[in-house]
């Protein structure tokens, strides 16, 4: 089974993340990787860090000839802004004067600073700001893409876009097919809808003028999901379950949902379930997709359709009061490089995280020593649940 971990501090020298279960014999495109980590940097409403970082993917080990080896795989992403915290940031450096220019005692409503500080017994609290930061997503999305080429030779496809950023909501339904989707949503503000674009544009204009930020919602589909992944059978095996964990597991997201998500507590049951048919050439099918592509916690082979409500970014240019923990003294919150709005970013990150979380499933079920291994054996699945 595919499972990860990630290393690194905001500023510090670089991100780093070590990926295991990944089946020998995949080829691996390090361009996919960069094109996911520059689309993570654009988008109407990022800041000026975006500006320093030019964020391409380091492949250490795990790859040979372009091919994955069934060995752990190291990602390292180079932190360019480094150059200017090198002295803050020195695993072994003495405390001195820049520190104590960049320590961080205003704690900001909404963020890791405060807690995490009494958690860890931090005075200053740049020692929990520094990890904390959704920086770190970068190194996510690296191994998000690897899991999604993994994925793609699997038959299964994701997209991820914006459906709402502030107040401007996107109008009508949106095609479940990802081909469409990524076609449509080539815009700075990754949405379906071409009207949503002025109205997402004026949102942020706005938000920034008055010093403050935006959140937005979010949706991912994912298309050529077997039947069946997941289990009934115990509360932590349901696969919706896990992929709820695992978005809501990344920074500033505070809800998620499937399908029609929270509507179906005001939606007659007639008008939630999905009515099943089946046919001798794709077995069993629904008429719908109300409930997102589960059903008792395991696909039932709907294209996925999960939802994410990702909060403003807590970093105000316009602070909001706080209290030093030095003095306990009423003060306003440190400010650090952000954006305006992350909604956009956040698209591309939590699409890598569902991809992550996919891959964890397949590469759970089936075997997945080497990549043919598991292509047959998926593909003898997939022919037993059409004649079932």
């Amino acid at each position: 089974m595919i499972n990860y971990l990630t290393a690194g501090e905001s500023h510090g020298p670089q991100l780093t993340a070590i990926i295991t279960g990944v089946p020998a014999g995949l080829p691996i495109n390090p361009d996919q990787i960069n094109a996911a980590l520059a689309a993570r940097q654009v988008g109407y409403g990022r800041g000026l860090r975006q500006q320093i970082e030019h964020d391409t993917v380091e492949i250490l080990s795990g790859i040979r000839h372009g091919q994955t080896l069934g060995s752990p795989i190291t990602l390292a992403i180079q932190n360019r802004d480094h150059a200017n915290w090198g002295t803050v940031m020195d695993p072994f450096g003495q405390a001195g004067r820049e520190d104590a220019k960049r320590a961080l005692t205003d704690p900001r409503p909404g963020h890791a600073d405060l807690v995490g500080g009494m958690k860890y017994g931090q005075t200053d609290l740049r020692n929990i700001l520094e990890r904390s930061s959704a920086r770190e997503t970068a190194i996510r999305v690296a191994v998000g893409n690897v899991c999604e080429q993994l994925l793609a030779t699997l038959g299964i496809q994701l997209c991820g876009y914006v459906r709402q950023l502030g107040l401007a909501l996107a109008q009508g339904d949106e095609p479940l097919d990802v081909s469409q989707l990524a076609q449509g949503i080539d815009n700075d503000v990754r949405c379906f809808d071409p009207a949503m674009i002025p109205a997402a544009h004026d949102a942020i204009d706005t938000a920034k003028q008055k010093g403050d930020t935006l959140g937005g919602l979010i949706r991912v589909v994912a298309n050529g999901v077997p039947a069946g992944l997941g289990s009934h059978t115990e509360w932590n095996t349901k696969l919706d379950g896990q992929l709820a964990g695992a978005v809501m597991a990344v920074n500033a997201v505070k809800g998620v949902s499937f399908g029609i998500g929270f509507d179906v507590a005001s939606v007659p049951g007639s008008q939630v379930m999905d009515e099943i048919n089946w046919t001798p050439e794709a077995g069993y099918t629904r008429a719908s997709d109300q409930l997102g592509g589960f059903e008792g916690g395991m696909t039932n082979g709907m294209p996925i359709v999960l939802n994410a409500a990702v909060k403003p970014i807590p970093t105000l240019t316009r602070p909001l009061k706080t209290v030093n923990i030095t003095n306990h003294q009423a003060a306003k919150a440190s400010r650090e490089r952000s954006d305006t709005s992350a909604v956009v970013p956040a698209s591309l990150v939590i699409e890598n995280v569902v991809a992550i979380t996919l891959a964890q499933a397949i590469t759970d079920t089936f075997d997945s020593n080497s990549l043919p291994r598991l292509q047959k054996q998926l593909s003898a699945y997939r022919q037993e649940l059409r004649n079932f």
